[in-house]
């Protein structure tokens, strides 16, 4: 019978990861992105790889209350809280969307002590692309 093959990063062959709350990251780049249903708040470093999250409906806003720019807030807080003890202290905003939530979850970054390095804006523009369906007749 073959053996069979260890799994990467078990126990049994010694590679474990580092856990995620030992990491230190002093920069990172947060990406807000809002709907007019709900604003997630994604957390990453400088390379892109998510250190954290959180959105109106994990913060237990459900219906239309989650679109409220309270719910965009306390994502956002609940986003930063957790890097703030990883030991971010700068940060880069990406804001994407029309949603109720973009200003709320900006002035709750703003409140958490991180320094912003810039914010921008890159909610996906066309220029003039798809031809926009027919209008309703009712």
């Amino acid at each position: 019978m073959a053996k069979p093959i260890p799994k990467v990063g078990s126990r049994r062959n010694g590679r474990s990861s580092a856990r995620k709350s030992a990491r230190r990251i002093p920069k990172g780049v947060i990406h807000v992105q809002t709907s007019f249903n709900n604003t997630i708040v994604t957390v990453t470093d400088v390379r892109g790889r998510v250190i954290s999250w959180s959105s109106a409906g994990t913060c237990g806003f459900k219906g239309t209350r989650r679109e409220t720019p309270f719910a965009a807030q306390t994502a956002a807080g609940n986003a930063i809280r957790a890097v703030v003890d990883q030991g971010m202290q700068r940060a880069e905003v990406m804001i994407k969307g029309p949603g109720l939530g973009r200003d709320a979850a900006l002035r709750a970054i703003r409140r958490s002590g991180i320094l912003l390095s810039f914010v921008w804006d890159v909610t996906p523009m066309p220029h003039n692309g798809c031809r926009p369906p027919k209008k309703r007749r009712v």
